[in-house]
């Protein structure tokens, strides 16, 4: 209680004073840890934050001076030749051989919008093996720390970064830890929480959810930055000898995860900043597109976008602003560095208004019928303006991209389709090596990463009844051969 003085000072001078409307009836344990959680909020910051949101609000972005990618800093999988793809994916194995590359998963998502109350990395969307976010990405990482391996000799390890929030910290942590982390060393798997901010009404008040709660919305996936510093994670990186980080989010269920493609072409090309896009499917789609501005890349949302520029085609009749952003990105940990040194403060925000449960005068939370108030978000592709060698690398949608968002209700991007386009990815792979196939097959990660090295399991095979093709490991651990 003795910091009780310099709080109510600083709350008024804030003009925040209301914040301590119910402080006199709390009982001294209330008090203590009521005041422990408003000098964890840094007032002052939250009032500059305020300050630079509103004049984010209801302002529409500067399109006028945007132009597409160049050609310079712009290459496709699909326009690559074959001996171009090895070059990069051999450069790629080789830098995490070296134990030089990280991944970063954005898992600080709650599935609401999927009808669950448990981390989205948690869900399983049907597969036949049953396997969940989590495992299937997990696994992508020994795989391709095995592919490293056996095309480079070294045994480097992909140091797993996963950022959390408040509600999906304790939940992930203990399910990884009840599967044993999926095979992966614990202690190249890494968990840390993204930030909260304060909600705000629309005159700049700070919301109080509860008498002796205030309203706080996680940052965004563009906290990232923030929540590096503050955890040490990029002095982990330095200790690590990481040098690139794959960051990607949690619901994409065709994630390449530590893409040695995507690696070596960054790398080849000298790149501090990357992101992997896919051509939008129609000029009205709901993605964002990767562009430039007045020089700097940057991605402008799809409802930001004019008409005319969303339907402009080039002559061979392409849409012109085509690269669709999936939040899969590429970093320097140089760059990360720079960017937590100079230029975190700068981020843009982004202001949604939104219907905050508040407390009355009686001390009742109430859920407003129309938005009272505001949430701040940060994103993650906000740091693209500061890169000084951005680049962007194209994939065909089918092979990497398939978002998990909705309930199988909405009829897209949800579990699902998700489910679709992972085992029609696989039937792709099964194909291409020769087999045939006229059901369900799903092929284990620790398998194969990309569809190499199955000819000996399913060349001239027919595959009529629902599989899944086992990793060498799973054989030895079930006991038996599918």
């Amino acid at each position: 209680m003795a910091n009780f003085d310099e709080i109510e000072r600083k709350l008024r001078q804030l003009d925040q004073s209301h914040l301590l409307q119910f402080f006199y009836k709390f009982s001294d344990e209330e008090k203590k840890n009521f005041l422990q959680h408003l000098q964890g909020l840094d007032l002052d910051a939250s009032a500059r934050l305020f300050e630079r949101a509103k004049n984010c609000l209801d302002v529409a972005p500067d399109t006028e001076d945007m132009k597409p990618i160049p050609h310079s800093q712009f290459e496709s999988e699909e326009g690559c030749d074959g001996e171009t793809l090895e070059r990069y994916r051999i450069r790629g194995l080789e830098a995490i051989g070296a134990g030089e590359v990280g991944v970063l998963l954005l898992a600080g998502g709650q599935g609401t919008r999927l009808g669950v109350t448990y981390p989205k990395g948690m869900y399983s969307v049907g597969l036949p093996s049953g396997k969940t976010i989590f495992q299937i990405q997990a696994e992508r990482i020994r795989r391709v720390q095995h592919l490293a391996k056996k095309h480079t000799g070294k045994g480097g390890k992909v140091t797993w970064y996963i950022m959390t929030s408040g509600p999906t910290d304790k939940m992930t942590e203990t399910f990884l830890k009840s599967h044993n982390f999926f095979g992966l060393d614990p202690q190249n798997v890494v968990l840390f929480k993204q930030g909260l901010l304060p909600c705000f009404d629309f005159d700049g008040k700070i919301i109080l959810e509860a008498p002796n709660l205030v309203a706080l919305a996680p940052d965004g996936n563009g906290g990232i930055y923030r929540a590096l510093h503050v955890n040490g994670v990029l002095d982990d990186m330095r200790r690590r000898g990481v040098k690139y980080i794959h960051a990607h989010s949690v619901d994409n269920i065709l994630t390449k995860v530590a893409d040695p493609v995507f690696i070596g072409y960054f790398i080849e090309k000298g790149g501090d900043c990357a992101a992997k896009v896919v051509k939008k499917a129609g000029p009205t789609e709901a993605v964002g597109v990767v562009c430039q501005i007045k020089g700097r890349f940057q991605v402008v949302e799809y409802s930001e976008i004019s008409e005319e520029k969303a339907h402009l085609r080039d002559e061979e009749g392409n849409l012109v602003y085509s690269a669709g952003n999936i939040c899969n990105h590429l970093f320097t940990t140089v760059f990360l560095q720079r960017v937590s040194d100079e230029f975190e403060h700068e981020l843009k925000l982004h202001v949604a208004k939104k219907k905050i449960p508040f407390v009355d005068e009686t001390g009742q939370t109430v859920t407003p019928e129309k938005p009272n108030g505001i949430k701040i978000e940060k994103f993650i592709f906000d740091v693209f303006p500061f890169s000084d060698r951005f680049v962007t690398w194209e994939v065909p949608r089918k092979s990497e991209f398939s978002a998990m968002k909705n309930m199988d209700s909405v009829g897209k991007d949800c579990p699902s389709t998700a489910r679709q386009d992972l085992l029609a990815l696989h039937r792709t792979y099964i194909e291409k090596a020769g087999g045939v196939v006229s059901a369900e097959v799903e092929i284990s990660p620790l398998l194969s990463y990309t569809g190499e090295e199955l000819e000996a399991r399913v060349k001239g095979k027919m595959f009529t009844e629902t599989t899944v093709l086992l990793g060498e490991e799973e054989i030895s651990i079930n006991g038996g051969r599918a």
